[in-house]
C-alpha cells in the first residue's frame, strides 16, 4: 500500500493513480466484450425470448441462461428486463435465472477478470455461474408458492419504474432476409452494433468508474492489518468458511454492480478474502441495496426478502463448492498477485490495444452520433410505459438502407 507524500492531497492522488492504471489495464478488454455483446444483440431479438421461458423445466432453464449470456446487460438493465419478460408470460424462475446469467456470466466480465485476477477467477466465474443457477433454481421450486408467485406478477404488472427501464426495453436487433453476416455487414447492422455499443456503455460507465475509484481509495488507504482480522488470515480453515459468507455482504455495501465490482474484487482477493470469497463476492453484484429497492418495487416486499435470501444463501454455497472444486484440483493461485494499479504505463501489448480499440470505439460513436443515436441516450432511464414504444422505433428493420 501507497500513501502518496503524506498529506490529503497525496493519498487523493494515489488513489486516483491507482483507479486510473487499472482502468487502463482493462480498457481494450471493456470495449471488446462490449462490442461481442453488441454483435450478438444485433441479431437476437427480445421480443422472442418471453416465448421460449414459460415454464421453469431444466430445458428451459438451460435456454434462459444462454439468452442472458447472450443479452448482455449492465445489472440495472438486466433486473429490468427480467421483470419484463416475467410480465409477458416468462416463468419468474426462468426470468431470474436470465438475470443471473446476463450480467454474470458474460464475455466482458470473463476478460477483465482474466486480465485483473488472472484466468483461473475467469475459470471460477463460469463454474460458479451454473451452480448458483441450479440451486437457485431448486430453491425457488420449494420456497415459492403459487400464491406468492401470482402476488408478484400483480405487482409487477403495475409497472412501477425502477431504473434503466428504458435501457431494458429497447431492442436494436437487425430484422430481414439474408444471412447474419450479410445483415451485420450491412449499413443497418453497423449502426445497430454502433447503437448497442454505446447504450451498453452509457448504461454502466457509472457503475465502472465507482468501481475504480472505490478499488484505487481501498487499495491506497486501507491498511493491510485490516483486511488480514477482517478475513481471518492465518487461519486456513476459518478463512475459507468465513469468506463466502462476507464477501457477499461487503457487495451489497459497496453499491457497485456487474463489471464494477472485479477492481474492488482484485483488492480484496489481495487483502486475503479466499478464493471462493470472492466468487461469491463478484455474484452479488444482483444484491446491492439500489436493486434490492427495486426488486421491491417491482415484486413486492415478500417476493424481495425471498430473493435476498435465496440469492445470498446460493452464493455463499456456490463460493464453497468453487473453493472445493479449484483447492482438490489445485488451481486457486497464490493470494496477493492481483493487478490494483501498482504499474505505470509502459510499451506493451496492453497499450497497443488500448490504442486499436480505443480509435475502433470511436468510430462506433461516430456512426452512433451520425445515426441519430444522441436522442436514444434521453430515454435511457426510461419507464415501463415507454419501453415498448423505445423498443419499436429504435429496431433496425433489414440488411440494408
Amino acid at each position: 500500500m501507497k500513501r502518496g507524500d503524506g498529506t490529503m492531497l497525496g493519498w487523493v492522488l494515489d488513489a486516483l493513480r491507482m483507479a486510473g492504471m487499472m482502468a487502463w489495464q482493462i480498457c481494450w478488454s471493456l470495449i471488446l466484450g462490449f462490442l461481442l455483446a453488441s454483435i450478438v444483440q444485433a441479431v437476437v431479438r427480445r421480443e422472442q425470448v418471453s416465448r421460449l421461458l414459460g415454464d421453469d423445466h431444466p430445458g428451459t432453464l438451460v435456454k434462459a441462461t444462454g439468452l442472458g449470456v447472450a443479452s448482455s446487460s449492465c445489472s440495472y438493465a438486466a433486473v429490468a428486463l427480467a421483470r419484463s419478460l416475467f410480465r409477458k408470460g416468462a416463468s419468474f424462475t426462468a426470468a431470474m435465472v436470465f438475470e443471473i446469467a446476463s450480467t454474470n456470466l458474460v464475455v466482458e466480465l470473463g476478460i477483465i477478470l482474466a486480465l485483473l485476477l488472472g484466468w483461473q477467477f475467469t475459470l471460477a466465474e463460469f463454474v460458479g455461474g451454473p451452480i448458483i443457477i441450479v440451486l437457485v433454481a431448486l430453491a425457488f421450486r420449494i420456497m415459492l408458492r403459487d400464491r406468492l408467485i401470482r402476488a408478484a406478477r400483480t405487482q409487477a404488472d403495475k409497472g412501477i419504474a425502477g431504473s434503466m427501464e428504458g435501457h431494458a426495453g429497447m431492442d436494436m436487433s437487425i430484422t430481414g432476409d439474408g444471412t447474419v453476416w450479410s445483415r451485420l455487414a450491412s449499413r443497418r447492422g453497423v449502426t445497430s452494433v454502433s447503437h448497442i455499443f454505446v447504450m451498453e456503455w452509457a448504461a454502466v460507465v457509472r457503475d465502472i468508474l465507482i468501481g475504480l475509484l472505490i478499488a484505487g481509495a481501498v487499495a491506497a488507504w486501507v491498511p493491510e492489518t485490516f483486511w488480514a482480522h477482517l478475513f481471518l488470515n492465518g487461519h486456513p480453515v476459518l478463512s475459507a468458511i468465513w469468506g463466502p459468507i462476507i464477501g457477499p455482504i461487503i457487495a451489497i455495501a459497496s453499491f457497485v454492480c456487474s463489471i464494477g465490482n472485479v477492481p474492488l474484487a482484485a483488492v480484496l482477493w489481495n487483502g486475503g478474502i479466499s478464493f471462493g470469497g470472492v466468487v461469491s463476492f463478484l455474484f452479488a453484484d444482483l444484491l446491492i441495496l439500489p436493486i434490492l429497492a427495486i426488486y421491491r418495487k417491482y415484486y413486492g416486499w415478500a417476493m424481495t426478502l425471498r430473493i435476498t435470501g435465496i440469492f445470498y444463501a446460493c452464493m455463499v454455497l456456490a463460493g464453497y463448492a468453487v473453493e472445493i472444486i479449484f483447492q482438490r484440483a489445485h488451481l486457486v493461485p497464490d493470494a496477493g498477485h492481483a493487478f490494483t494499479g501498482d504499474a505505470g504505463i509502459s510499451w506493451n501489448y496492453t497499450t497497443w490495444l488500448n490504442i486499436a480499440f480505443l480509435i475502433l470505439a470511436a468510430l462506433l460513436c461516430t456512426r452512433f452520433v451520425r445515426t441519430g443515436g444522441i436522442s436514444m441516450l434521453h430515454m435511457i432511464g426510461g419507464n415501463p410505459g415507454t419501453s415498448d414504444a423505445a423498443a419499436t422505433s429504435h429496431r433496425h428493420r433489414g440488411p440494408t438502407d
